[in-house]
């Protein structure tokens, strides 16, 4: 089964189009979404074409495609305008034996992973920056940003895929590809 991950789009309605393209382009399974889906928040600066309203409309249209966790950037009331979940801090994945432990990162993270097992997978966002490193005991695995790539990192995505993690440019391209089991 093919997955699509992506973070962070900071209520880009640009940005969420785009990525929405993308999902359709790539066939995957589900879109996961790991945080930070309508506001930008008092670090970041306003992202491209800001219109949380215009990205709650995109989003609730493909409610049933979505797997969701809460970013440092919800609120309760996000809940109240979007027709699928976004609260749960986390979510445990198993898949072709492994298990995923998807959470935005700002509760758990590379620094203070949750209790996992060796051969899990903690896949964050919140860095903004696409990465995948490899640690005793876990792999930790970002998609990178949406809308509001840091680091000099490109308006990103991932599919995940035969334990084939993929990291692609919404611009146009793969950008690395790296095996997680």
């Amino acid at each position: 089964m093919k997955l699509m991950i992506a973070s962070d789009i900071h209520g880009s309605a640009k940005w969420c189009a785009r990525m929405l393209e993308a999902w359709r382009a790539e066939g995957a399974a589900r879109l996961i979404l790991l945080g930070d889906l309508l506001y930008h928040g008092p670090r970041n600066d306003l992202p491209e074409d800001y219109a949380p309203k215009r990205v709650i409309e995109m989003l609730n249209s493909v409610a049933d495609e979505l797997l969701c966790v809460r970013g440092n950037c919800e609120a309760e009331v996000d809940q109240m305008v979007l027709r699928f979940p976004v609260m749960a801090d986390y979510a445990a994945l198993l898949l072709e034996g492994h298990t995923i432990y998807a959470t935005h990162g700002h509760l758990y993270g590379e620094d203070n992973p949750p209790p996992l097992r060796p051969g899990d997978v903690l896949l964050c966002g919140h860095t903004h920056v696409p990465l995948l490193r490899r640690h005793e005991g876990f792999t930790y695995v970002n998609p990178g940003s949406v809308s509001i790539p840091k680091a000099g990192s490109p308006h990103s995505y991932m599919t995940l895929e035969n334990g084939e993690a993929v990291w692609k440019d919404l611009v146009g391209g793969v950008f690395d590809l790296q095996r997680l089991w």
